[in-house]
């Protein structure tokens, strides 16, 4: 059997990975010069950082579908952050989060004293609400809806309260609106908006406390080498600077894929790309309008020196964390006074920048699919490092050796539906059996991977997504009497 997987994201090399490890003849198309889709470094003047994702979530998760795809714990590292992060408010106070019970008791002792029982409560609940997610929702998919819509999926849903969005949830366990902020921002990470997602998002909160937000060392790119050698070893074919044009098919039937060099079949094609851009190579008209996560606006530093006073990961409050939200998600207006996010990973890796000097990452939710013209926000983005430098990075300015930017313009440009930075959004009716699925339309042999594919975005849940879909094409091939494991 032949497999043709169309990007070399995540999704696709984990798919890729899992595929081959069943004895299926896989090749990857990808457009670029390079593999590693969102996962890439931004690198100059021997400095390296990550691009995307930054934060290692679901480390269980993780590592065993590592493990399943074939991948050695001995050939990546996986480093605990501690403390897990900070946020500075605008009065100036910090809060600050722990990878430990006992630890974050205390932080709210200290910080919140009359919020310590509702956080209690909080990962008491948490922990329930996790396990049941997991186990229904994240680990299935819902090719078949009937699959979903069964009374025992319903009752399960219920008990996640998709009703009430992650911001209503989290006032239930603290009254302090900032609280509240704290433990609902993490939607972010996904790209849906705290005030609008479903109440299940808030597992993604309390994974950080349960489990830990992790650092993969030497970046989480430094992950792509390692697939790639195994996917070499395994000789899965890969080509580079190779874009398909066009996904062939006969009476709703995948025969196989175009590019500049002609006609291919295959038997299954996977697409790999962001989910709605397959109209650019199939020929289906597509009624479904999808709504786009949230856009960024990313900035990049290499520093001339490594602020060892600071955290990993530091978050940075603006005046109205409910404002900021309405300009991204709703009035897609420029945020006045955002939330930052900024991201210091030298201080705890000394392997991504010249001897004594670091690497920084700063990120800030904007619109995605707006009229911001970004060419012409410079004097917005001086303010955002303005406010860097005051708040925790003193000397900022004269410790910058070179910058780059990146905004949802040049996000789309490469790729990323609508400027989006997560996929499509994780609103109620992109979630679940709503979010396109890993078969997404009745044509045989056609497959999706990646962000805006069920279970979603995040790393963890891009790789999860790879395994339901190796999971689907080895059903389908059964179904057929086709016998592919070796």
């Amino acid at each position: 059997m032949k497999a043709a997987i169309i990007g070399g994201g995540v999704g696709g090399l984990l798919g890729a990975l899992f595929l081959s490890k069943q004895g299926i003849d896989v090749s990857i198309y990808e457009k670029e010069a390079k593999l590693g889709g969102r996962l890439t470094f931004v690198e100059k003047d021997g400095f390296r950082i990550d691009q995307g994702p930054t934060i290692v979530l679901l480390p269980e998760m993780f590592q065993q579908l590592l493990d399943e795809a074939g991948i050695d714990r001995k050939n990546y590292e996986l480093l605990l952050c501690d403390p897990l992060y900070s946020i500075q408010f605008p009065d100036g106070l910090t809060f600050t989060k722990y990878p430990d019970v006992d630890r974050q008791v205390e932080e709210f002792r200290r910080v919140f004293p009359s919020e310590v029982e509702g956080f209690k409560r909080f990962m008491k609940e948490g922990r329930y609400r996790l396990e049941l997610g997991k186990k229904s929702f994240l680990e299935e998919s819902f090719v078949n809806p009937k699959d979903f819509w069964t009374p025992s999926k319903l009752k399960t849903l219920m008990k996640l309260k998709p009703y009430q969005s992650v911001q209503k949830l989290m006032s239930q366990y603290f009254k302090d609106e900032r609280l509240q902020s704290v433990y609902a921002l993490q939607s972010l990470y996904v790209g849906g908006n705290p005030f609008q997602v479903p109440a299940m998002y808030s597992l993604v909160s309390f994974a950080e406390h349960e489990q830990g937000v992790h650092y993969l060392k030497g970046g989480y790119a430094s992950l792509i080498p390692v697939l790639v050698e195994e996917l070499k070893r395994r000789n899965v074919t890969i080509h580079l600077n190779s874009k398909v044009t066009n996904i062939r098919t006969e009476h709703q039937k995948v025969t196989g894929i175009e590019t500049k060099d002609g006609y291919t079949a295959y038997d299954s094609v996977v697409f790999n790309g962001d989910f709605p851009n397959i109209k650019q190579v199939l020929n289906r008209k597509e009624k479904r309008k999808f709504t786009p996560s949230s856009g960024c606006i990313l900035l990049y530093f290499g520093l001339n020196r490594i602020y060892r006073e600071a955290n990993v990961h530091q978050y940075f409050m603006g005046d109205n964390f409910s404002e900021h939200m309405k300009d991204v998600f709703d009035r897609k207006s420029l945020p006045v006074n955002p939330s930052i996010y900024t991201f210091h990973p030298s201080i705890i890796d000394d392997s991504l920048a010249p001897e004594g000097k670091g690497v920084m990452y700063t990120l800030v939710p904007v619109p995605a699919d707006s009229s911001i013209d970004w060419s012409n926000e410079t004097e917005w983005i001086d303010q955002i490092i303005d406010r860097m430098e005051k708040s925790a990075f003193p000397g900022l300015r004269e410790a910058i050796e070179w910058m780059e930017i990146r905004t949802p313009t040049d996000a789309e440009q490469s790729g990323l539906y609508k400027g989006g930075s997560f996929g499509v959004a994780p609103t109620l009716m992109q979630s679940g059996v709503f979010r396109p699925q890993v078969k997404p339309y009745p044509i045989e042999n056609l497959y999706a991977v990646g962000a805006s594919i069920h279970p979603g975005g995040g790393i963890p849940l891009v790789m999860q997504g790879a395994k339901l879909l190796a999971d689907q094409i080895l059903k389908d091939q059964a179904l057929k009497g086709v016998s592919v494991h070796v």
